[in-house]
């Protein structure tokens, strides 16, 4: 006499295989930093491209953290010279504090804002996270995106025309003030992670595990 399963267990099988899979790409910081990638996305991958090696995504992850936070000591740097060069009234403080804020602006805020930003979209796609599957990933990164263009487009501009003039109007004081809280706000999305799938996450992983249950119930022929 051979065992046989429940109707309602069979049922509920491929339903149980699908939820194990969405774990892996809910794991922690630390799961993250340490999870082998899979050799194929996780059912709802949403902008998911080959995964990257488990040694090339630590390194790049490395690399990412470090501009990131260079990022925001850049921003606290050029705001505390713009208070100051707004705030003094000694013009050779306030030449000296704008000549300062062009060295950080020629050389520090095209380039790491770029790698900051590209770095994380790799990491993005190239991981089990993916791009837009997570709201925290998918709001950081329209942050990321805003914040670049704002710092070359606009900051970068401002703090050549105040070296040329010697003097800091109220709007060079604001950008970095502005910018740093923005930073702030990134950073701490990214420990704490504090939103869930988005719903087109929530669409595709219900259609996987929809089709992947038709499958394994679908009897197979046999020659």
């Amino acid at each position: 006499m051979s065992a046989s399963v429940p109707a309602e267990a069979a049922i509920h099988l491929p339903v149980r295989a699908a939820e194990e899979s969405v774990l892996y790409s809910e794991a922690s910081t630390r799961d993250y930093s340490r999870c082998r990638t899979p050799d194929r996305p996780a059912p709802g991958t949403v902008f998911h491209v080959k995964p990257l090696k488990r040694s090339a995504r630590r390194s790049l992850l490395v690399a990412h953290v470090a501009v990131s936070v260079g990022w925001l000591g850049l921003t606290v740097g050029l705001l505390a010279l713009a208070i100051t060069a707004f705030s003094t009234a000694d013009p050779a403080t306030a030449r000296a504090a704008t000549r300062a804020m062009k060295v950080f602006g020629d050389w520090l805020i095209v380039p790491v804002a770029l790698f900051s930003l590209f770095s994380g979209l790799v990491l993005a796609l190239g991981t089990p996270w993916g791009l837009a599957r997570h709201r925290w990933v998918w709001t950081k990164f329209w942050l990321t995106l805003i914040t670049v263009a704002l710092s070359v487009f606009s900051l970068r501009p401002g703090i050549d025309e105040a070296a040329t003039r010697g003097t800091v109007d109220a709007d060079l004081v604001v950008a970095p003030s502005v910018a740093t809280a923005a930073y702030l706000f990134i950073t701490a999305i990214s420990v704490l992670k504090p939103w869930g799938p988005t719903r087109r996450s929530h669409r595709l992983r219900r259609s996987a595990g929809a089709g992947k249950g038709l499958d394994e119930r679908t009897p197979r022929r046999t020659a």
